[in-house]
């Protein structure tokens, strides 16, 4: 039988190569979990009332680009959030979660040449996954730009050549960043801006983790248009209610931008999309609209991050995290520090190269774990006195 070549050669996910690495070897204590970032704070109580009070829209089809009460809540929150007011019609769309997003905007809005050359897309490395499988469905070169101590744990985008430069379409940029923790100011936002501009790409913003943060609110994509007068169309922002209202089963994102990119978006999601229940759609609505909840999950992980700077502050290397809910620990080698924090301790992490690529030789994950600090504030704090004593104790 045939398959597409172009999946042939991709490296095993993050997840089936943590269960081959560690699953070979017994716990050495009870499981903690620190590895993947699924919220375990409690979501706003009332949420399910909402569902049930409209379970009867589970016998209607959804609107695809999401209920205008959806809609005008996910702007409603953009103007609270960031000062921007974008119409809810032509320049919000709703998501089944913003991986689903960040996927198709590659299919949506970029040309499968430029310039006459084959287009190439821009993404740090480490990354999250979809953007790699984004730019290969796209038929693009995915281009991945170290985000490491020197740069500050974003990519420096201008450091490329300008061959790859003048062929690349997008740029994925996530800021807070997955998993450095690390925050887009506005002088970076001011640059990229400016970058994207001079060489005619789009900017995919993923600002997942934007609500969690220690003190100042991370400064945003769309808020940075605004305040250089550049074009929407050049941005498109995605979010979610996954961290910032403990709701990944929920699958409610949104992407943003100028309305000929929600344009060209939306005429794809007419073929290929799947929307959100409206009973989900309703709740959703509700959700993007209250920041009580918010606020008392922010707290909670300011918590978390001071417990993390108290049992961790003296590592050597230890970076305290600006904002999202990650800590990015180095470590000589990711996996043989997984190993052997798993065997003598039963705490769980992931090796931070499975979160990058090799590019020319080298890895800029295999040197880091990253730890989640989903967990309730007891455990996390057990976690990380174990990983302290286990890995950093001399």
């Amino acid at each position: 039988m045939l398959y597409p070549e172009r999946f042939s050669n991709l490296p095993a996910h993050a997840w089936p190569r943590l269960r081959a690495l560690l699953d070979v070897h017994t716990g050495g204590g009870p499981l903690i979990q620190m590895t993947i970032g699924e919220p375990k704070h409690a979501f706003p109580a009332w949420v399910t009332d909402v569902i049930s009070q409209n379970a009867a829209g589970f016998n209607r089809y959804p609107p695809n680009d999401g209920s205008p009460e959806l809609r005008s809540a996910i702007a409603g929150w953009i103007d609270r959030r960031y000062g921007v007011s974008m119409d809810a019609d032509t320049e919000v769309m709703a998501l089944n979660g913003t991986r689903e997003g960040l996927y198709n905007a590659v299919m949506a809005v970029c040309p499968e040449t430029k310039n006459g050359e084959k287009p190439a897309i821009l993404m740090p490395n480490p990354f999250y996954q979809v953007y790699m499988i984004g730019a290969i469905s796209g038929g693009a070169d995915p281009i991945m730009v170290p985000a490491t101590a020197q740069t500050g744990h974003l990519p420096d985008y201008h450091a490329l050549p300008e061959e790859v430069l003048r062929r690349t379409t997008a740029a994925f940029i996530c800021s807070p960043a997955n998993p450095q923790g690390a925050v887009a100011d506005r002088d970076y936002w001011t640059r990229l801006i400016d970058l994207a501009e001079t060489y005619d790409f789009k900017i995919f913003a993923d600002e997942c983790y934007s609500e969690i943060y220690r003190d100042t609110p991370p400064t945003g994509a769309m808020e940075m248009v605004q305040a250089l007068g550049t074009d929407r169309n050049r941005v498109a922002i995605f979010h979610s209610l996954s961290k910032r209202s403990n709701l990944p089963g929920l699958r409610s994102g949104f992407v943003a931008s100028g309305p000929d990119t929600i344009r060209e978006i939306k005429q794809l999601r007419n073929y290929a999309g799947a929307p959100l229940p409206l009973p989900l759609q309703q709740a959703a609505a509700a959700v993007w609209s209250d920041e009580v909840h918010v606020e008392e999950n922010r707290k909670l992980y300011q918590e978390k991050y001071e417990l993390a700077d108290r049992i961790l502050g003296n590592v050597p290397g230890y970076m305290r995290p600006d904002a999202g809910f990650f800590l990015w620990l180095p470590v000589e080698d990711d996996e043989k520090a997984a190993v052997k924090l798993w065997r003598e301790t039963g705490v769980k992490v992931l090796p931070g190269g499975y979160l990058a690529q090799d590019v020319n030789g080298e890895n800029p994950g295999k040197t880091y774990i990253r730890v989640a600090l989903v967990a309730p504030k007891e455990e996390t704090a057990r976690g990380l006195e174990l990983i302290r004593d286990c890995l950093y104790s001399a």
